[in-house]
Order: C-alpha cells, then structure tokens, then sequence
C-alpha cells in the first residue's frame, strides 16, 4: 500500500489557497467535494489581492516581532484585526506572547491595508 511521505510543510493564506482552488477548478473542470466546500467557505470571506497580501507581509516582517513566524502572519492576514483586542484572540491560539507596544504595532499596520466599508 502506498504511504504519502511529506516532504515539508509550508503555512499558505486563505486568499493562495483560494487561487489554487481556481487553479485547481479551471484544470478539472469541476471541484471535488472537499475542494467545494473549502471554496464555499472561503468565498464567506474578504481577502487581499496577492500584490497587498505579499506587500503586508513584508510590512508585518519588517516590524520584527520577536517570536511572530509565518505560520502566525499568515493568520493575521487571513483575519485582518482591527484592534489590539483582536489580535490578541488571534495570538491566544499559539504558544507565544507578544507585549502590547508589538501588538499596537502590527495592527496599526493591518489598518493601512484594511478595506473601507461602504457607506
């Protein structure tokens, strides 16, 4: 019997895996259940054009927040927080701290490139 191996893991935002997705879709002609439902799901959401996605995370990176990696910027691009109170949910799922000057930092960030709601 055939056993995958993994080769190595690589963290992707909602809005890459979305665009596989379509990659996948225009390829196949139709998605699979899973690819559906994962499609459906994140359609529930905004996301950043791929220029303003790389463009923050380069912003996010050149803040320098110790102990921030990829895994958890990517997550703050997917959800975009709007306040210190939100990052700190976000944060509260990995096993790391971050002191609040940081978090002020990253979000005042996360606000340039947060999309205007519509009057």
């Amino acid at each position: 019997m055939f056993a995958p191996k993994v080769i190595e893991e690589v963290p992707v935002s909602m809005g890459e895996l979305k665009e596989e997705l379509e990659r996948i879709k225009k390829r196949d002609t139709e998605l699979s259940y899973r690819e559906g439902r994962t499609e459906e799901y994140l359609s529930h959401f905004h996301m950043l054009s791929a220029e303003k996605r790389e463009e923050l995370k380069k912003k996010l990176e050149g803040l320098n927040v110790p102990r921030i990696r990829d895994i958890h910027i990517l997550k703050i691009i997917d959800i975009m927080p709007k306040t210190v109170e939100d990052l700190k949910m976000i944060i509260q799922g990995y096993p790391i701290t971050v002191n609040n000057e940081n978090m002020k930092k990253i979000v005042e960030t996360v606000l340039k490139f947060a999309p205007e709601k519509k009057k």
